[in-house]
């Protein structure tokens, strides 16, 4: 097992979006009447949106509102249908327009009687594009993306994961000012029943299904914490993920080092890392370690907007659609640093974390510690459906500053470090960012030498970075 898949696939965040009307991600997502869908931009390998657009899924082709399919499972899966028509990117060459004509025909010819047979025809239809990032998401999985990309719940405020060895349920750690947190639950105490429920066997899905809930209503935890069983009743509350964690480290020779976790590119992201960064400044942080391991990715307008809290100049991302329609993100001279950073990659930092990561490369910003990234260079929209389903679609590829198409390439680090198996094994979240953390030990090397190269004025010239990329109509 990688790091990558013990972080990201095994901790586990309990709580609960119940108010959607409450946020404004939130409601731009959800689907807006039966003729209208919200159109979000999706970057991750694991899923999350911001809002973009607004948008018909009208083609004028026989419509979704016809007395034929309207107020019937038909509707969705013409809406479906019509979405990837106009808008797909073909990745995979699976994909062929006639064909899909074809398709649709078939399926709106057949009668169903639920909702769950139309939802399997959808499943079906999308599987022959061959592309894993286009999916069809029915309401319950659609709330959960919302969830994801927020950066906003309701719940208890603990992070949750499956003890590799004994398979018991245990704290990784409260989140600061939640209800668990100011209840004293404690990082390692092991959850052994909830509500009266034992957790004995159960998976972190069944657990957090257990957990969550509306705000304002209860629920008990029995935790064991050296030895002893205590009971500990939450009231559910709306809380604040935190996409960023951050400390001062001071190495052997007392250069201070601002360290800062970045876990996912959520809608409070950019708004977390300018805190880390004026704070570390404050405390005197000679330059920076972006620890972007496991990040799968997320909010396009988080990533461009973290990008340019470290560059003042340059290019950042270049996204081009089927028809050939570019949009090409820059730095606006709104930096917050322009000390030294060493950024920390490895096989699961994906899509918004490879935009970040590219363009601190390719800008000269940063230099790239650990191992080649996953390789995601598609950019997907969301759309909210007529029955409160969803779908993502792939809609256009993105390149690097310097023009490099990295989908299934990923990118190579500038300094390559890769942990044991033993090492990975033990590593524990605490660890991270410390002298137990061997891939970290590389980057605070790498930025020292950094350092010195900043004392003979070698490190770092924006002036003219990939201008002559810049300036190009098309790629």
């Amino acid at each position: 097992m990688t790091v990558d898949g013990w972080i990201r696939h095994e901790v586990v965040i309990v709580c609960d979006q119940s108010n959607l009307d409450a946020m404004p991600i939130s409601r731009s997502l959800r689907s807006i009447g039966r003729q209208r869908s919200s159109w979000l931009i999706l970057l991750g390998a694991g899923g999350a949106a911001t809002a973009i657009a607004l948008a018909s899924p009208s083609l004028g082709l026989p419509s979704s509102s016809s007395s034929a399919i309207s107020d019937s499972p038909k509707e969705v899966i013409d809406q479906v249908w019509q979405i990837v028509y106009r808008d797909y990117l073909d990745s995979t060459g699976k994909y062929n327009p006639e064909d899909w004509k074809g398709l649709r025909k078939d399926l709106l010819a057949k009668n169903y009687s639920a909702t769950s047979e139309s939802y399997e025809a959808i499943r079906g239809m999308l599987a022959s594009l061959d592309d894993p990032y286009t999916r069809f998401l029915d309401p319950k999985e659609f709330k959960e993306m919302q969830i994801d990309t927020s950066g906003e719940l309701t719940g208890v405020g603990i992070q949750l994961s499956l003890d590799k060895d004994t398979k018991e349920l245990v704290v990784v750690s409260p989140i600061e000012g939640t209800p668990a947190s100011k209840a004293g639950v404690q990082p390692k105490d092991v959850i052994v029943f909830i509500n009266g429920q034992s957790t004995k066997g159960m998976s972190t899905a069944d657990a957090v299904k257990l957990i969550r809930g509306k705000e304002g209503s209860e629920v008990t935890l029995g935790l064991r914490r050296k030895g002893s069983v205590i009971q500990v009743p939450l009231i559910r509350a709306r809380i604040e993920i935190q996409a960023v964690d951050q400390q001062l480290n001071t190495t052997v020779d007392g250069t201070k080092i601002g360290y800062i976790r970045l876990k996912q590119f959520n809608a409070h992201a950019a708004k977390g890392m300018r805190s880390a960064i004026k704070n570390l400044e404050n405390e005197g942080a000679q330059g920076y370690v972006l620890d972007l391991r496991s990040n799968p990715g997320g909010l396009l307008e988080a990533s461009v907007d973290i990008a340019r809290q470290w560059l003042d100049e340059g290019t950042i991302v270049r996204t081009k659609t089927r028809d050939g329609i570019q949009d090409v993100r820059r730095a606006n001279g709104s930096a917050l640093t322009k000390r030294p950073v060493v950024v920390l990659v490895n096989e699961g930092s994906a899509s918004a974390s490879e935009i970040l990561s590219g363009a601190l490369q390719d800008n000269h910003r940063g230099v790239l510690v650990g191992q080649k990234t996953f390789g995601k260079g598609l950019v997907q929209s969301v759309r909210g459906l007529s029955d409160g389903s969803g779908l993502t679609v792939t809609i256009a590829k993105y390149l690097t500053p310097s023009g490099t198409d990295i989908h299934k390439n990923g990118i190579e680090p500038d300094v390559k470090a890769v942990m044991s198996e033993k090492e990975i094994k033990n590593l524990n979240l605490e660890d991270l960012g410390s002298g137990k953390d061997s891939q970290y030990k590389v980057a605070e090397t790498t930025l020292i030498k950094a350092l010195k190269k900043v004392l003979d004025g070698t490190f770092y010239n924006p002036v003219g970075v990939n201008l002559s990329y810049a300036l190009q109509s098309s790629v």
